[in-house]
């Protein structure tokens, strides 16, 4: 079934458009445009500043600000970039809009140690917004929705027992999720580990210290299966990070970071010298 799904998709992913992820130059599906990205991000923000509650300690919110814009410099995009804390201890989470703005709960905070660590959350999420993964989850459910949509019509065409039917239909949804919508978001995630490693190591954080957070954030509590789940293991994510650190490494010795004393690194912007890291973004 979940083969039968997948051929179902390919004439459609055949006329739908495509960009490139920037860092890893990853095709990706594009149906939304630019503009419409953007205004689902200030609608979104609407809804979060309506319920949220915003920290009012100025130092945090400094905090948060630098780092974020030290990240900010590193894309080489000049978004409205603005950064917000939201007063939730008990949420570890973090998310940046399409439209560059930066949402940091104060929960996430008992699981960074040190200024590198939080810029490897919010790298993290930026990576999410410059490589328009919203635009791109958009996306991938409307073709999905479409080839959903056939494959309904050709069941109730070609099945004739009602019974028969729904099992297919049951089976065509779970084949969808497991097969198509879940695995995609899990290449998203680790997407966006991929360029939020890259992105702190060209803004002066120590990529070493991604691989620490993740190991910390490991043991708040029990995973689902990663199967089952819209996230890759902290185990996988550990171990792509691994993977990819001689590269990181290589960027953050070339840009002259380690010869910063540690203290400065951590509480002084460094500008950004490079040209825009990877592919250029839409």
């Amino acid at each position: 079934m979940k083969r039968f799904f997948v051929y179902l998709l390919l004439p459609l992913l055949l006329i739908v458009g495509c960009a490139k992820a920037p860092i890893t130059g990853r095709t990706q599906i594009m149906m939304v445009s630019p503009q419409q990205e953007q205004a689902m991000g200030f609608q979104a923000e609407r809804e979060i500043l309506k319920k949220e509650k915003l920290s009012k300690d100025r130092a945090l919110n400094e905090r948060i600000r630098r780092i974020g814009m030290r990240i900010a410099r590193a894309t080489g995009l000049k978004l409205d970039w603005k950064f917000y804390v939201i007063e939730k201890p008990d949420v570890p989470n973090a998310f940046c809009l399409a439209n560059g703005h930066v949402f940091v709960y104060t929960g996430i905070l008992k699981y960074a140690q040190n200024d590198a660590q939080l810029a490897t959350v919010m790298a993290h999420e930026i990576g999410h917004a410059i490589a328009h993964h919203v635009a791109e989850q958009v996306s991938m459910a409307m073709v999905t929705n479409a080839a959903a949509m056939a494959a309904a019509v050709a069941i109730q065409h070609n099945v004739k027992s009602s019974g028969e039917q729904a099992a297919y239909m049951a089976a065509l949804g779970l084949g969808a999720n497991l097969g198509v919508v879940l695995p995609y978001s899990r290449m998203m995630e680790s997407e966006a580990d991929h360029i939020g490693l890259m992105l702190m190591a060209k803004a002066c954080y120590d990529p070493r210290e991604a691989i620490k957070f993740w190991e910390k954030f490991a043991k708040k509590g029990k995973e689902p299966i990663a199967y089952f789940s819209t996230h890759p293991s902290s185990r996988q994510r550990i171990a792509q990070l691994k993977e990819l650190m001689p590269q990181a490494l290589k960027i953050y010795r070339e840009s002259g970071c380690e010869n910063l004393n540690a203290s400065t690194a951590s509480s002084q912007p460094r500008p950004a010298t490079h040209s825009p890291l990877g592919a250029a973004v839409r």
